[in-house]
Parts: structure tokens; C-alpha cells; sequence
């Protein structure tokens, strides 16, 4: 599936969770389960005559009416309506497509990315996702002479990996997580080199696969590999005008740190991290959420003169806590 596997949206918390454990496998998910059938855009049924059209339409006209009523339904954030129409566009690519194992593969896939990133359900996403991926491999043959079924298999199974491995992570299942993303990598080096995705999208998706991997590393007591994937993230965030994304990676190198007990370097990436945060948006709340971290770091530092750097942190950031909740 992923920042394997982004529009940031107001959901549930569930599914804030699965925004932290996988980040942001939204972008690339999105647009690599692409619809099965391509529709174009379709209006809803309004009327009672509309309705009863709809219950005579032939199984493909209702595929492509449900494709694009889910879409509409993504876009209004009506999240358990969209999910429905989803799970009815894989029971139809079922009728329709059995034998077309690319297409019943994307209608999986796209499930399966709806319960991740709309819903924060792992279990349901990890479930979609594998019948995705059994329904793809045997396609991965490097003998096929379509152009389109060569990129639109890595897509599709480039997708779901990343789904699958931010669901991973969302459930504690770690190394299964660390598989999941480790191939999402392997897939994304051979779709660029088939000319499937551009270096742009190629670098946005290598950092959303290098941040859920130093999580994963980090939650398996692996800090060496963990900090490895943050500095690899940092080089490609540079020169990228992406502070807030490097903010984020400066704090987990910090907890990582933490974790270790290397207070010292902990703070060094906080302080950086800070620095970032108070010259692009002082006005956000991330700065106020370092500079706490920050006192609450400094103040279990063993030298004294972290004191008063502690107070000063303390006192900045429930100064920002206090304006943003306004008179």
C-alpha cells in the first residue's frame, strides 16, 4: 500500500492510530487501486424512478455506478457509506471478473486500503490485502507482452504491500510489517524502472516506507536500523520545503535516542526539530509539543545547567498551549 504506503482528513480515533502507525500510505494507495473499471462520472439516484432504474441496470452499469458513488461518497467523508459500496464492487468484480484476476485483485486492494485509511481497521485491511496480493502474483510474470498489465500489476500490488504493512504495524504484527514494507521498496525500484511512477512520486513513497520502517525497527529494539532509515529520510527531505515531514522525522530520532537512554542526542534532534518547527509556523502547535518534550528531556538530564533551559521550554509551550485555546 505508503507517506508503500496524502489529504489529511478529520476521522475517527481509530483511525488517527492507524495515521500514526502507518503514516501516510494514503497518496500512493489512492491512486494505485485505481478503480477496476475506470467509470466515468455518475449521479447518484435522486428519485424513486432513479432507484428503480439503478435495480435494472446490468451487473456492469451497477459496477460502474457503485465505483463512482463510492469515490463521491471518499471525497463528503461519509466513510461507512463509501466502505459499503466497496465491499458490493468486490462481491460484482466477483460475478463479473472471475476470471480476471487483475481486476477482483484492485477491487480488493482498494477495500483494503478503505479499512486502513478510512476506518483504521487492520484486521479487515490485512484480510483484503492478502487476497489481493494471492490474486496478483501469479501475474508477475516478466514474460507478459502487455504494456498496461506490466505497470498496472506493480501498482496495484506496490499498493498493497504498503496497506498490509501499515495494517501490520497498526495490529503489532512487526515482522510481518517489516516484510510488507521491505517489498513495497523492492516493487517500487522495478515500477520506476518500467516508467510506472515518476521520481517524485518514486521519493514521496520511499519516505513513507523509510518512516514506517524506523517505527518498526524502533518498536522491534533494533535503534541502529531505526536511526538509519531516519537519516535516509532526511536526505531525501532535503531541499524538499517539507519542515513540518522533517520536524517528524528529528522527534523520532529523538524518542529512538531516548529510548537508549542517550539524553544527549536526544536533545541535539529536539533542539533541531524545534529550530525547524519556530521559523516555518510558530503559530502551529507542533512547535509547543517539541518544546515540551524538550523540558520534559532536559529536566531528567543529569547536568544541572539543563535547569533552567527545561523552565524555559515549560514556560514557552504552555504559553502556546494557552493562545491556542483563545480568550
Amino acid at each position: 500500500m505508503s507517506d508503500v504506503h496524502a489529504n489529511t482528513r478529520t476521522r475517527a480515533g481509530s483511525s488517527k492510530r492507524a495515521a500514526q502507525s502507518g503514516e501516510s500510505v494514503e497518496s500512493l494507495s489512492r491512486g494505485a487501486t485505481a478503480s477496476p473499471c475506470s467509470p466515468g462520472p455518475l449521479r447518484p439516484p435522486q428519485t424513486r424512478d432513479a432507484q428503480e432504474e439503478f435495480i435494472m441496470m446490468a451487473p456492469e452499469e451497477k459496477l460502474k455506478y457503485l465505483d463512482s458513488r463510492a469515490q463521491a461518497r471518499e471525497d463528503n467523508q461519509e466513510w461507512d457509506a463509501c466502505i459499503q459500496d466497496l465491499v458490493r464492487c468486490v462481491a460484482l468484480c466477483r460475478l463479473l471478473s472471475a476470471d480476471d484476476r487483475l481486476k477482483l485483485a484492485q477491487a480488493h486492494a482498494r477495500l483494503a486500503t478503505a479499512y486502513f485509511q478510512l476506518k483504521g481497521w487492520g484486521l479487515q485491511a490485512k484480510e483484503h490485502s492478502a487476497l489481493a496480493r494471492e490474486l496478483l502474483l501469479p501475474l508477475c510474470s516478466p514474460t507478459s507482452s502487455c504494456r498496461d498489465d506490466k505497470l498496472k500489476v506493480p501498482v496495484c500490488l506496490l499498493s498493497v504491500h504498503l496497506t498490509h504493512g501499515g495494517a501490520s504495524l497498526h495490529t503489532d504484527n512487526l515482522e510481518e510489517a517489516e516484510c510488507s514494507f521491505l517489498e513495497a521498496e523492492r516493487v517500487l525500484g522495478e515500477l520506476h524502472q518500467l516508467g510506472g511512477i515518476n521520481q517524485e512520486g518514486k521519493t514521496k513513497t520511499e519516505l513513507e516506507i523509510s518512516t514506517c520502517l524506523s517505527r518498526v525497527y524502533r518498536r522491534l529494539s533494533r535503534p541502529e536500523e531505526a536511526l538509519s532509515r531516519c537519516e535516509k529520510s532526511l536526505q531525501w527531505l532535503k531541499d524538499c520545503g517539507k519542515p513540518e515531514k522533517t520536524c517528524c522525522v528529528y522527534r523520532d530520532m529523538a524518542a529512538i535516542e531516548q529510548d537508549e537512554g542517550h539524553l544527549d542526542q536526544a536533545i541535539e534532534h529536539l533542539t533541531k526539530a524545534h529550530a525547524i518547527a519556530m521559523s516555518h509556523c510558530p503559530e502551529e502547535l507542533e512547535g509547543a509539543q517539541i518544546s515540551h518534550s524538550l523540558a520534559h528531556i532536559l529536566s531528567s538530564a543529569a547536568e544541572p545547567h539543563h535547569n533552567d533551559s527545561a523552565g524555559c521550554y515549560l514556560e514557552e509551550s504552555l504559553s502556546a498551549y494557552a493562545n491556542s485555546a483563545g480568550p
